[in-house]
């Protein structure tokens, strides 16, 4: 039964126009840059400056576009009633939460698939863009981590626009507000207690997680300055990438869990 909800679900978001305008403007846009950054830039120095083109794109639009799908999707299964017909067939709460993530999952995977695979295709004509694999892997950990948020804020939302304001609020908090207030708060504050709440952000911000771990992967770590070295340095090592594993799969395992949860309170135990 959970195999036939995925695939339902998955086909049902694939002939979403939403996520088709989403996939076509997300390809459009990263081989853009691409395009852009191979043009101005000689291949010596478009390594660097093209992959955080590509970071910045990634963290900005497909946060957004997974959290107000993923989130209205939910929602409007609650709200519409088709939740309340799934439970009489034989399906828990748990297999209605993994098959509605794994369908997320799915979807934005194709779309990311289909974006690397147009700048792969725009490489081989020109032999400048390159993708590098820490790019590529974190992109799907993007995906991973903010599915998970998705589903949680679509259980919380009462409606399908209540779902969308939701999950802009809770972008709006990751990508831009929260960065803003420690700033704020650093004109406030002694260095050192800045440093503290800079290390404590980029461990609660899911987006400042996600770029950290590319500072750290692609062996840049001195970005962060150096007040940060034993920081960094822990990060670098062995223990420190264990560590950076445990706390990404919290921020994928925990949303979901709580999302259950509140599911089985508002009286949806099957």
């Amino acid at each position: 039964m959970n195999a036939l909800f995925i695939r339902l679900e998955w086909k049902q978001m694939l002939r979403s126009r939403w996520m088709q305008l989403v996939a076509v403007l997300f390809v459009l846009i990263f081989a853009a840059i691409s395009l852009i950054q191979q043009i101005a830039l000689p291949d010596g120095s478009s390594f660097t400056r093209q992959t955080a083109s590509f970071l910045n794109l990634l963290l900005f639009l497909i946060p957004l576009f997974i959290l107000t799908i993923g989130s209205m999707g939910v929602a409007s299964d609650l709200e519409s009633g088709w939740f309340s017909l799934l439970k009489t067939y034989p399906m828990t709460v748990t297999q209605y939460i993994v098959g509605k993530y794994i369908a997320l999952l799915l979807s934005f995977f194709m779309i990311l698939i289909l974006a690397f695979s147009v700048v792969l295709a725009m490489s081989g004509f020109t032999g400048q863009v390159r993708l590098p694999l820490v790019f590529v892997g974190l992109s799907f950990m993007t995906v991973f981590i903010f599915a998970a948020l998705a589903i949680l804020c679509g259980v919380i939302a009462k409606s399908r626009l209540h779902a969308l304001a939701l999950s802009l609020v809770v972008w709006a908090f990751a990508l831009l507000l929260l960065s803003y207030m420690l700033m704020a708060v650093g004109t406030l504050v002694a260095g050192h207690i800045l440093q503290k709440l800079t290390i404590v952000m980029i461990h609660l911000n899911p987006a400042e997680w996600i770029r950290f771990g590319y500072f750290i992967f692609s062996g840049q770590p001195s970005v962060l300055g150096p007040s940060f070295y034993d920081f960094t340095n822990f990060y670098s090592s062995a223990t420190g990438f264990a560590v950076y594993a445990v706390v990404t799969l919290l921020w994928i395992a925990l949303p979901l869990v709580l999302a259950r949860s509140l599911l089985n309170k508002r009286g949806c135990q099957t």
